[in-house]
């Protein structure tokens, strides 16, 4: 490893950043983190932090789980790489399999397809779902229903269906044939309404109002996060998923359960499927399926679904996949997160911790008139959104929520800041302490404006 001065020196002078502006990274460098142990991150200067991000919504287990990071150096001297293109797989991969499908079986899911992230899972089922259709016969349901301030990744599938246009409209024109809902979002919305139950029955209908503009018979799929998550933690009334639910059962469209956050714990239920009762057709996980320590995601299928693929004309095959997909050290770290993640019942710990950090958010906003808006209470997912004037409720701008990052890393925690949201989701090992550490430290950067 280069020295320190090195590290410094070339910082941002050769590496694009993901999810940031390439001359903004060469004039203020991103912080050049070195170690992390537990819930706690290091920087080059040696300050520590706890790490209230969980390094992307990713880092379920912390960092120092040593069952994972001996699966993966232990299949690396085994096998470090095979193709799992049909007509070879690995050992690994066939665990892995077993274990993600009984982990889903409560949700419904049976067979499970292998990728490389979250962004890939979204493609995949989006692509799975137009096939399923026309291996049915009815290869007009093209098209694809979201909600917006959803978040499905950057492939052009994903970024077509994501309901934040900062990552769209660089990029336009994206994929045909994608529609969007207005967000369960009681903070802001078109139709005024802060109820979350009857906003949520103005979006179900808002719903049925866009299938039969767009002709129930055209419509492949509707995703959705069962709680928005990069979109600023926004928490749908507990009636809503249930009603989708139901609305798609009714027109043949296929419900996709994005749970590339919520799933593995982060709600306080093992996904959040099942923390609103519901059983979709698919599902899309990555992220807590290794603690993010390998690279990992994964479409999943019920048996409706999946009957319809193995009964089809031989000739009809799923020609997708990634080179990476069922990748032998990858699948190792799955059955060992997996193991260690139900050894550890994080969803108990994602409960009793998020309730104790959504708490500590809402005394804020009684001492901060900056404070806006509070969202969470369903396990380690907290939004806190700025503003500059209540009444108004004025988004605050880019400088100001600069400063409460600074500040609140300063004084000892790591957060997240999306547009004008604080956004939190800390390891699901994270502790009472390492939670009452992050309270004040927000509390320090939201004092520093």
């Amino acid at each position: 490893m280069k020295d320190d001065n090195y590290l410094r020196a070339h910082n941002a002078r050769h590496l694009w950043h993901p999810m940031g502006h390439p001359g903004a990274m060469q004039d203020t460098p991103p912080k050049i983190i070195t170690g992390a142990a537990g819930v706690e991150i290091t920087d080059i200067d040696g300050h520590s932090v706890v790490d209230a991000v969980g390094g992307l919504w990713c880092v379920n287990l912390g960092y120092s789980n040593d069952a994972i990071k001996t699966a993966i150096a232990g299949q690396l001297m085994d096998l470090p790489y095979y193709s799992a293109f049909a007509g070879t797989t690995n050992p690994a991969a066939i665990e892995a399999s077993e274990m993600v499908t009984e982990f889903f079986a409560p949700d419904g899911m049976a067979r499970v397809f292998f990728t490389s992230g979250g962004s890939d899972a979204v493609d995949t089922a989006l692509r799975l779902a137009r096939q399923y259709h026309k291996l049915r016969g009815e290869p007009g349901r093209t098209k694809f229903l979201s909600l917006k301030k959803g978040y499905h990744g950057t492939h052009f599938g994903g970024a077509s269906v994501n309901g934040n246009n900062r990552f769209r409209i660089a990029y336009e024109p994206l994929l045909s044939g994608c529609f969007h809902i207005p967000s369960p979002y009681p903070y802001r919305n078109p139709f005024n309404e802060t109820d979350p139950e009857k906003l949520a029955q103005l979006v179900a209908q808002a719903m049925e109002d866009e299938i039969a503009f767009q002709d129930p018979s055209t419509i492949a799929a509707f995703i959705m996060e069962p709680i928005q998550g990069a979109g600023g933690v926004i928490v749908p009334h507990e009636t809503l998923m249930p009603m989708l639910r139901e609305i798609c059962t009714r027109h043949g469209i296929l419900m996709i359960a994005d749970e590339v956050i919520c799933g593995f714990g982060r709600t306080g239920d093992w996904t959040g499927s099942r923390h609103w009762g519901v059983q979709p057709d698919m599902m899309t996980v990555a992220k807590g399926i290794t603690s993010a320590y390998f690279p990992v995601g994964a479409a999943l299928v019920n048996e409706a679904v999946a009957d319809v693929f193995e009964n089809a004309d031989r000739s009809q095959g799923i020609w997708h996949g990634y080179t990476y997909s069922a990748h032998p050290v990858g699948a190792a770290a799955v059955v060992a997160c997996m193991e260690e993640t139900k050894r550890l019942d994080l969803r108990a710990n994602a409960t009793a911790r998020g309730t104790q950090l959504y708490e500590g958010m809402l005394k804020l906003k009684e001492r901060y008139d900056i404070v806006g808006d509070v969202r969470g209470g369903h396990g380690l997912m907290i939004g806190v959104e700025v503003v500059t004037d209540q009444d108004k409720k004025t988004a605050a701008d880019p400088a100001m929520m600069g400063k409460i990052h600074a500040a609140t890393y300063e004084a000892g925690t790591m957060v997240r800041v999306g547009g004008n949201n604080i956004m939190m989701s800390p390891p699901l090992t994270v502790t009472e302490a390492d939670i009452g550490q992050v309270i004040s430290c927000v509390e320090a950067g939201l004092a520093a404006v």
